[in-house]
Parts: structure tokens; C-alpha cells; sequence
């Protein structure tokens, strides 16, 4: 992805589609769109997967929470959304072997009679993923549990059912859709704003009128079609392109938290059933830490980033607390994340906690605005379809059927894990920093390793205790479009979300490194340093 010849097409072409917004859905949707034959622009006023699609959960599911209350309260809205969530697992695993994988989640029990009704529901869930290969639910006694979770409170443990969903790294999950798009055809650019709409003689939307955000400059991007893909945001440019329009969406924040891997201590992730809000809360392995949530609170301000504060990060902690022998020390806090929710609501009435999350494709007849409403990460790839499937109909020109469904994404072509080993052999790589290429590049991961042997000094870790090396700064930007610190410490690599201190650490180095390649002078060097450190600076000062 070359982001000045983006620029550049977006400038001089017209385009079938032009997606606004690019996080799981739109990069989704310029996947389809191009594999279909059309010509697309994919823009985002941020980096990819800037805001809710890389502060998920980083599960792949179908919810086992919508299904308890499907049969609860009959909601068979709630069951459609699991039976969609199901069908779609299978795809995100097998499309992306490299950035999703099986997880392995326990739900501690505190009696047989609690037992018995967890391992009912998960072996209806079972029943519900017909298309895949994950192990089916089992019901292990406490010596079991114990043995694979060790530091859970023994007094108060009776048993544990196991059972499995998958988990990704969704930043670089929905880079790799957008780096898919890009190699079939896609003009992609990141930090992109669009500030109106060009309108044909009928008042329909014929321009996208935008501003570059890193030089100022206008951008004019001529199009057939546009499809909002922005999310939460999404009333925004619904509400730019027809003033009439209602709003839609009902934010809702969630946040996460992450601890020292230690706390679990484990490989296999927690679902924790019961918390005082009624939702169900997660603690899941990630990048070497321990990763716990989400929350789910009502959120009318949209324009400042989440972010985790001390109310919420007690109340994480203190529902993990009763099933662990060690209560969390709030010391042990290494960073934390808030994502909004961009959740479609009927009914201004209902709690978004109560919420299907449904997707919606919404048509204004006024302006042929097309806009993705709603949804979530694990049926990306649906929404994308009946989305596009729209879109064909709205330009009438009939194309290629949806072949997303067999595409590996990018790193994903030939992947196989076990050539990390070759990565040691062949560029002297330290284990750990071989296996985490592999995991972050896939099948590309020796391109990253060939950099190292044209300059050593490459070869050196950000940090003494995290397997990320200086030359993935300079693959990033060279091959990514990374092009501010944070879109390499927060996106390309996890230590923004799992150790703050760390990423403050990292960042001086990072910052050289992409002001050699990207022409910075030392003012233009020392504004995105300090900006960047200041966030990190008040995410600390929020959480404590």
C-alpha cells in the first residue's frame, strides 16, 4: 500500500464506490467490492481499524451471552444473531490463519446444579456452529480447571465447563482486509477527512469532498456510489449528505483492561458468567498479558477518545477478583482501551446493554447515500456482502457473485507457523521474535527478517520484554502506510493496549526510525513524540 499513489488515484479517477471509513466493515466491503469487479476507494479520517474495530474484544463468536437471553426472553433476534455469528467463525479463522486462531475459554462453577446449566447452554452452542472443527464443550472436574488455570480460588471452585471460539487480532486483522483490497485494485488511503459532498443536478451524491490530514490539502474524490462505513460516527455522515435524516445509532462505551500475564497464568481464556450489571465479562490471554472485559455504558459524547477510567477499571477488577486465590493489586495495571459501540436502536427506550447487535443496510432515496448501520467484528464479512449486494443493484451493472468467503487475506497465502523456524535459522532471530512475526505477518514475515541483513542494528528489540524489533517500524511504513507513531506502537504492533509504560519506553526509537524513512525534520519528529506521549500520559492520568 503506497499512500502518495493513493492520493494521487483518489485525485484523478472516477470510482464505482467510494467507502467512507475503514475498520472492519468498510475495509470488508471494498474487499467484496473489488473482488466483484468494480473500482473502488477505501479512505478513513484515521488510521485502519482506528477506533471501535481494533478495541474489541478480540473474540470471534457468536455470543454466548445472546443465546442465554434468546431462550431467557424469546428473542429470536438475539438467536438469529448467534446462529450468523456461528456460520461466520469458521471464515475469519480460516481466512486469516496467521492473525485468528482457536481459543480455549473456561467458565468457572461454584455448584453442580450452575454446572449443569452452563454445560446445557454451551452444548447448544455447540449445536449451533455446524460449519467448523473447534472441539465441542466438556464439563472438567476442579483438579482439571485447576490444572489448567492455576490461579483460581480452590475454596471456592466445585468445577468448570470448557469450551471453545476464536480470537484475532483485530487491528491488524482488518489492515489485512484493507491491504487485500489495496492488492486487488483498491485506492486505500488512511487520514483522509471528508468535509462534504459534491451533488449531481437530482441531488444525488456524485463527490466526496475531503481534506488530506497530515498536509491540509483538498482531496476531490469523483464517485458513483458512496457507502458509509464509519460506525459509531455514522449519523455524522449520514446527516452531511441529507440534513432530514434521523439519527440511528445508540453509542455505547466498553473498555478492557490489561494485567501481567501471571494473573491467570494460563493459555486458556475466562468467561466469568455473573457480574453486577448482568453481562458477562472476559479474561483472555493476549499479546503477554492478561486482557479483561468489557463494560457496556450509555455514551452521548462521541467526538473524544474512550478511555478507561478508575470506576471502570475497579469494576473489572473487582469482578475477576472472587474467582482468583490472589486479588488483582491495582499497581498491576499495564494499560487499558475504551471503544464505543456503534449500536442500531429501534427503540430509544432500551438499554444498550439490552441491544441486539444487528447490522442494518440503510438507502437514503434522497441523496443514494448507502450506510452499513450497526453490527459486530465476527460477521464482518456478511455485512459486507448485503451491503455490496445493494450497492449492485443501485449501480445496475450486474457483476461477479461474493467471493470473499474463500479469499485468504494478506500473510495468509501458504501460511504455516512452523517456518518461524526457518526465520531463526535464517536471519539469527531469537525464538520468541520468530513466532511473532509469524503470528503478525504471516507468509510475509521473512520480508520483515531480509531487512536485518542489510542492517543489523534492525535486528533489536523496542523493548527487553516484548518480542517486537526495530525493523517491523521500517517494514510498517514502507509496506502499511504507518505513518505516525501510534499507528505502528497501537495497530501494526499491541504495546499501546497491553503496556503503557512500555510504549513511552518504546517510542523515542520509533520515532527515529520513522522520521528517517518518511523525510521528518526534527520539529516534525518532536510534534508526533510528544503528542503521542502526552495521550498515552492522560490515559494513565484517567485510569488512576
Amino acid at each position: 500500500m503506497n499512500r502518495t499513489a493513493s492520493l494521487a488515484r483518489l485525485q484523478n479517477e472516477l470510482f464505482d464506490i467510494c467507502i467512507i471509513g475503514a475498520g472492519a466493515s468498510g475495509a470488508g466491503c471494498a474487499l467484496d467490492a473489488v473482488l466483484r469487479g468494480y473500482k473502488v476507494a477505501l479512505i478513513d479520517k484515521k488510521d485502519f481499524a482506528s477506533e471501535t474495530s481494533s478495541r474489541s474484544t478480540k473474540l470471534i463468536h457468536g455470543g454466548v451471552r445472546y443465546l442465554e437471553q434468546a431462550f431467557k426472553k424469546l428473542d429470536f433476534a438475539q438467536l438469529k444473531q448467534v446462529r450468523h455469528g456461528l456460520e461466520e467463525r469458521h471464515i475469519v479463522l480460516k481466512n486469516a490463519p496467521h492473525l485468528a486462531r482457536p481459543l480455549a475459554l473456561m467458565t468457572p462453577v461454584n455448584s453442580w446444579i450452575e454446572g449443569l446449566y452452563f454445560k446445557i447452554g454451551l452444548t447448544i452452542y455447540d449445536r449451533f456452529a455446524t460449519n467448523d472443527t473447534l472441539p465441542k464443550s466438556k464439563w472438567l472436574t476442579k483438579k482439571e480447571v485447576l490444572a489448567k488455570i492455576p490461579t483460581l480460588d480452590s475454596k471456592k471452585l466445585h468445577s468448570g465447563v470448557l469450551y471453545y471460539d476464536g480470537q484475532l487480532d483485530d487491528a491488524r486483522y482488518c489492515l489485512a482486509l484493507a491491504q487485500s483490497s489495496s492488492e486487488n485494485g483498491a485506492a486505500v488511503a488512511n487520514y483522509v477527512e471528508v468535509t462534504g459532498f459534491g451533488k449531481d443536478e437530482a441531488g444525488k451524491l456524485s463527490a466526496v469532498l475531503a481534506t488530506d490530514a497530515l498536509t491540509g490539502q483538498p482531496v476531490t474524490i469523483r464517485t458513483k456510489l458512496v457507502i458509509n462505513c464509519t460506525g459509531p460516527f455514522s449519523d455524522h455522515v449520514r446527516l452531511m449528505a441529507n440534513t432530514a435524516l434521523s439519527e440511528r445509532i445508540r453509542p455505547s462505551k466498553g473498555v478492557h483492561l490489561s494485567l501481567p500475564y501471571s494473573t491467570l497464568n494460563s493459555e486458556y481464556a475466562m468467561l466469568i458468567p455473573k457480574t453486577s450489571d448482568g453481562r458477562v465479562v472476559f479474561a483472555i490471554p493476549f499479546e503477554g498479558a492478561t486482557m479483561i472485559g468489557t463494560t457496556d455504558t450509555e455514551c452521548d459524547e462521541i467526538d473524544a477518545e474512550p478511555t478507561l477510567n478508575r470506576k471502570e477499571r475497579q469494576y473489572l477488577a473487582d469482578t475477576l477478583n472472587p474467582y482468583l486465590a490472589k486479588p488483582i493489586d491495582p499497581g498491576e495495571l499495564r494499560a487499558g482501551f475504551g471503544g464505543l459501540r456503534p449500536l442500531l436502536a429501534a427503540d430509544p427506550s432500551r438499554s444498550t446493554k439490552n441491544l441486539v447487535r444487528d447490522h442494518e443496510v440503510e438507502i437514503d432515496e434522497i441523496s443514494n447515500l448507502v450506510s452499513l448501520l450497526g453490527g459486530k467484528w465476527t460477521t464482518y464479512r456478511l455485512m459486507a456482502k448485503d451491503t455490496i449486494d445493494e450497492a449492485q443493484y443501485l449501480l445496475g451493472e450486474p457483476r461477479n457473485e461474493c467471493g470473499t468467503e474463500s479469499h485468504i487475506l494478506a500473510g495468509g497465502e501458504g501460511f504455516r507457523f512452523e517456518a518461524w523456524q526457518e526465520l531463526v535459522s535464517k536471519f539469527t532471530l531469537p525464538e520468541d521474535v520468530a513466532k511473532h512475526l509469524m503470528r503478525k505477518y504471516g507468509s510475509r514475515a521473512a520480508k520483515v527478517g531480509e531487512l536485518v541483513v542489510d542492517d543489523p542494528l534492525l535486528k533489536e528489540r523496542l523493548s527487553p520484554s516484548n518480542p517486537y524489533i526495530r525493523a517491523e517500524v521500517v517494514y510498517t511504513v514502507r509496506n502499511e502506510m504507518a505513518v505516525t507513531p501510534r499507528d505502528f506502537l497501537a495497530r501494526r504492533i499491541r504495546l499501546e493496549i497491553t503496556d503503557w509504560n512500555e510504549t513511552l519506553n518504546s517510542l523515542p526509537v520509533v520515532a527515529d526510525l520513522m522520521a528517517r524513512e518518511l523525510g521528518w525534520t526534527e520539529e516534525e519528529k518532536k510534534k508526533y513524540a510528544d503528542a503521542y506521549a502526552i495521550e498515552i500520559g492522560r490515559f494513565i492520568s484517567d485510569a488512576r
